[in-house]
């Protein structure tokens, strides 16, 4: 079992929940962050970080495999990949003796295991002890899966979204086989390619900075059926990993070979990570890109091919090997007998000779001879057994001669793909690619009998690594450039005498003892200098497949990894920050600037009276619900130097917003900020010369419901404390609060209705849960839609009376929900007075100052109205009524079924039965329309217009007030999306068409 890793233990970007899609990584760059913490402290306590770092040891799994979409093969992963199981002795270079067991005597057959496979149980052997460390031996578990969807269906292929069912299936499956407290730390996921990294308990606290992205390489070269995954962090606080899961362009064709070089550098040059920041909680130079790394790991399906051989022939020579896994029955055994009986007899006639000459040719080269089942012997002799390396029999001589023609090596020894620096283990183990489903040995025998390969591999790659490639690089240029000067001054000429020439270059040939070498792998590890300083080591420990495995048609591998790196001791830093603190209050001198902060007293109408002293902060006193309030603050120097001021990052709690101040408070200088700052700040500073000072303007407003419900609820409150930074100075800390009084608006219906005379305010701290139900609906709904009721009533009497010329506002269709006049201060303020009447429960009329016309009045009274509908936390039709509501319209569309409007409007109260509060206040609403509809359309006289304005005006309503009365997410598709939005109209047209018609 594991759980997920909540936060980093650096200042840096913490571990996102939700994986990142194209790319996670956010688009719009930040400027460095100005922390809060004295930054010369945290400097020099990095610039001592040799001192409280310890050596560490870790041992990384790195698992690949292409699932090909298939059901079943998440049963496997806990077997192979933290058990270790599946693995061939006699096709591997592994052996259960020589891992220290004999287990292995008791495993289970391959026809047996082949036999019984289920899509429903784990393919491997039975009686497997695993050959490969596993479990909590294992410091960091990393997993790149390819296909878990099917990438070759245009419909998954051109989603513009994750899917994130099939992930969630494979986590589960590797959640489920890890060890207790593994904490998955890294999740990324584009279409079918999946990337997961989990934790050992020790290791996870130490893992910091971590970044997910993707980068579509697909079709038109962006999209996601192809591409990589990858997920940068940071070991310890010091060392650098990222890891890449890739599934490149597939093919045998010499165009596909080069789209799968173009997709490795698609993949190198735009794959970018969030910011990485030091210790000291400053952002890196280096760090975004894959390049800036200590120590970097490429798995996945590369779909590298072996190129130059008839793949038939290939085919038939590894299962000369395979057949000896198999006892003398079994389908697969007679599959591969047939085969190689096959090669042994004449060539069809319909084989050209030049095909037959070619592998003619490649037989010879190899040594290959197809002999019958019988003429293989099954054992050699004990005694007498020779290396495999020297005996032209063996696996091993067989792999070294097909390694030659694998694509991979070949690109990477004339540097046209993975040339810079990447290394790969010693290949002792058949081709991953392309197998029977259900077989251990049965390579491809469908019609196509694709030639196998080694599509799925595990490169690596050191910061020392790719910095020596920079260098040789480097020295290659300036070889190159140097004999063109040469031979520009005749030094190079064929007439002059060749005694002359000192070097002759040939970028062609040279640096040849340099190129990839698979062998030079499995040499002893060498110290790595990191990008911190450090000096690491790693050693590839293990590098295999899993053979017998059997859910896919591609076979899984993995790569241990033992990582030597120095991590830093908490304990240690802890006793090194307090002796840097000491040295640097010792240093302290009175040369530092130094700024006096004011608070401007300030009397507010309501009758508070606060106190100017500076020390109790700032003060706002009563605020409410969209209603901004403002307290200046001044700040003098008061120092003899010139003093740089500005309001930096808050220290907050994981579950507030950063900045320099909290969402709902905004500040104001009453200057423009420093030209010449450097680039390095964060924020706009101001410069106060000695005896200068500067007026800061603070307004709190809170706009946003979540906000306002959190308020309401007692969760949050509005208090904080701003930090001015006085740069080289001391940070002076200015306390906020504000008292919050409790709104109508953002609460739920069913609260609502509890609230008793007097409104939300007069109730218990405004908190109505310990009231039982006062009203059938809440009378904040009842009285709005009673006043626009009336108000439109008399809006349309006074126009008549008045007789402008001008056309009256319900011209417009939707008034007097869409406004007819400009918003404006009275505006404004007028919906202030209407919140403050329903929280307070008195007249809403009475709220208005006389100089208010009615049609302004009404306006700002149905925009409160829909401002309140919107912010309810259930809605008028909550979401489980509406997804009653919508299926039965659904299931009637479908059925064609004719029902009259009386039927209609039954079928959907009806499914309010279970909550007659919010039947109520739906019927409120509705009713409004109608007298509104009713009012406005008997102001024309021509019967066709009447028709004809109030379909209009139901279009409109219904439009308006399915939005904010159902509360229930639309669907994504948007098909679904627009059929949705029809039936949300329709059920309140239902409502308005049947009261209006009676």
């Amino acid at each position: 079992m594991s759980s997920s890793l909540r936060s980093g233990v650096s200042p840096g970007p913490q571990i996102r929940d939700t994986p990142g899609a194209f790319p996670s990584t956010p688009g719009e760059p930040d400027l460095p962050s100005v922390v809060s913490s004295q930054n010369s402290l945290s400097k020099a306590v990095y610039e001592r970080r040799a001192e409280y770092t310890v050596p560490a040891k870790i041992r990384i799994k790195v698992g690949s495999w292409n699932v090909a979409a298939l059901q079943g093969t998440e049963e496997d992963i806990g077997s192979w990949f933290v058990d270790g199981k599946g693995i061939s002795e006699s096709l591997s270079n592994l052996s259960f003796e020589s891992n220290g067991t004999t287990d292995g005597r008791n495993l289970e057959g391959v026809s047996h295991q082949e036999a019984r496979r289920s899509k429903k149980k784990s393919t491997v052997p039975s009686n497997d002890p695993g050959l490969l460390p596993g479990g909590e031996e294992i410091g960091l578990y990393v997993l790149g899966l390819q296909e878990i969807i099917d990438v070759s269906s245009a419909t998954e292929a051109l989603k513009p979204y994750n899917d994130p069912w099939p992930g969630r299936r494979w986590k589960q499956a590797v959640e489920d086989a890890l060890p207790e407290g593994y904490v998955k730390v890294a999740e990324q996921q584009l279409i079918g390619l999946f990337l997961l990294i989990y934790a050992a308990p020790r290791i996870a606290p130490t893992i910091s900075s971590v970044s997910t992205t993707s980068t579509g390489t697909g079709l038109m070269g962006y999209l996601g059926n192809k591409g990589a995954v990858l997920a940068r962090l940071v070991l310890g606080e010091t060392t650098r990993l990222v890891f890449i899961n890739c599934h490149l362009a597939a093919g045998v064709e010499k165009g596909n070979l080069e789209r799968r070089n173009w997709d490795a550098s698609q993949v190198l040059s735009r794959a970018k990570f969030e910011p990485l920041y030091n210790g000291a909680g400053e952002k890196e130079e280096s760090g975004e890109n894959i390049g800036d790394e200590d120590f970097t790991f490429w798995f996945g399906d590369l779909n590298y091919r072996l190129e130059g051989m008839p793949g038939d022939d290939v085919r038939r020579l590894l299962m000369l090997h395979t057949k000896n896994e198999y006892g003398q029955g079994g389908p697969s055994r007679r599959k591969i007998s047939a085969e190689l009986a096959i090669a042994n007899k004449q060539k069809p006639s319909d084989v050209s000779e030049d095909t037959e000459k070619k592998s003619h040719v490649f037989r010879h080269r190899h040594h290959i001879h197809y002999r019958s089942t019988t003429d293989v012997p099954a054992t050699y002799p004990s005694d007498e057994t020779l290396d495999p390396s020297s005996d032209p029999a063996s696996l091993q001589t067989t792999l070294a001669s097909l390694l030659p023609h694998d694509q991979l090596h070949q690109q990477m020894r004339t540097r046209k793909a993975f040339g810079d620096g990447w290394r790969e283990g010693p290949i002792d183990f058949l081709p991953t690619y392309k197998y029977d489903v259900g077989s251990v040995g049965m390579f491809d025998s469908s019609e196509k009998k694709r030639g196998p390969s080694w599509c799925d591999r595990i490169l690596y790659r050191t910061r020392k690594d790719k910095l020596a490639y920079e260098e040789k690089t480097k020295a290659e240029e300036a070889a190159k450039k140097r004999d063109e000067e040469m031979k520009s001054h005749g030094i190079g000429d064929p007439a002059v005498n060749q005694e002359e020439v000192l070097f002759d270059y040939d970028p062609a040939t040279d640096g040849d003892d340099d190129a990839y070498d698979p062998d030079a792998d499995a040499e002893d590890p060498e110290l790595v200098k990191t990008a911190a300083g450090f000096e690491d080591k790693i050693r590839l420990e293990y590098y295999t497949s899993h053979q017998r495995v059997l859910s896919s048609d591609h076979k899984p591998l993995d790569a241990i990894f033992t990582l030597h790196y120095e991590a830093v001791d908490p304990d240690l830093k802890a006793k090194v920050q307090q002796e840097v603190a000491r040295e640097l209050d010792k240093a302290e001198n009175e040369g530092r600037p130094a700024v006096t902060v004011v608070v401007d007293y300030h009397h507010d109408h309501e009758g508070e009276s606060r106190s100017s002293s500076s020390q109790e902060g700032v003060d706002f006193g009563n605020v409410r619900l969209d209603s901004p309030k403002v307290r200046a603050i001044t700040i003098a120097n008061t120092g003899r130097v010139p003093a740089t001021v500005g309001f930096t990052d808050r220290i907050v709690s994981t579950d507030k917003t950063g900045g320099a101040a909290p969402p709902w408070l905004r500040i104001r200088f009453d200057r423009s900020g420093d030209k010449d700052r450097s680039a390095s700040e964060a924020r706009e500073v101001y410069t106060l010369e000695p005896g200068d000072a500067t007026n800061v303007e603070l307004t709190v407003h809170v706009k946003d419901i979540g906000l306002v419900r959190s308020l309401n609820e007692g969760h949050a409150n509005l208090e904080d404390v701003l930090v001015l930074r006085v740069h080289n100075g001391r940070d002076h800390f200015l306390p906020i609060h504000a008292t919050w009084l409790p709104s109508s608006f953002g609460r739920s219906i069913g609260n609502l209705v509890k609230v008793p005379e007097g409104g939300v305010r007069k109730s218990h701290d405004g908190h109505e849960e310990s009231h039982g139900v006062k009203w059938s609906a809440p009378r904040e709904i009842f009285r709005l839609t009673e006043s626009i009721e009336d108000l439109v009533e008399r809006a349309i009497a006074e126009w008549e009376m008045t007789a402008v010329e001008a056309n009256p506002p319900w011209v417009d269709t939707g008034w007097p929900f869409i406004t007819s006049t400009q918003e404006d201060k009275m505006a404004r303020n007028a919906k202030e007075r209407i919140r403050e009447a329903l929280d307070n429960d008195t007249p809403i009329p009475a709220a208005f100052p006389q100089e208010v016309d009615v049609v302004h009045r009404v306006e700002a009274v149905a925009e409160t109205l829909l401002t309140f509908l919107s912010s309810l936390q259930d809605g008028v039709i909550p979401e489980n009524t509406w997804t009653d509501v919508e299926t039965a319209l659904s299931e009637r569309d479908k059925s064609k079924t004719h029902l009259s409007i009386e039927d209609q409007r039954m079928q959907i109260l009806d499914t309010f039965t279970a909550s007659p509060a919010h039947s109520t206040s739906f019927t409120f609403i509705t009713t409004m329309l109608v007298k509104i509809m009713n009012e406005i359309s008997s102001q024309t006289a021509d019967p066709k217009a009447r028709v004809e304005l109030r379909k209009k005006y139901k279009e409109t309503f219904s439009a308006q007030f399915a939005e904010v009365i159902i509360k229930a997410p639309l669907p994504v598709n948007a098909k679904e999306r627009r059929a949705s939005q029809s039936r949300r109209k329709r059920v309140i047209q239902v409502f308005i068409e049947e009261s209006a018609e009676s």
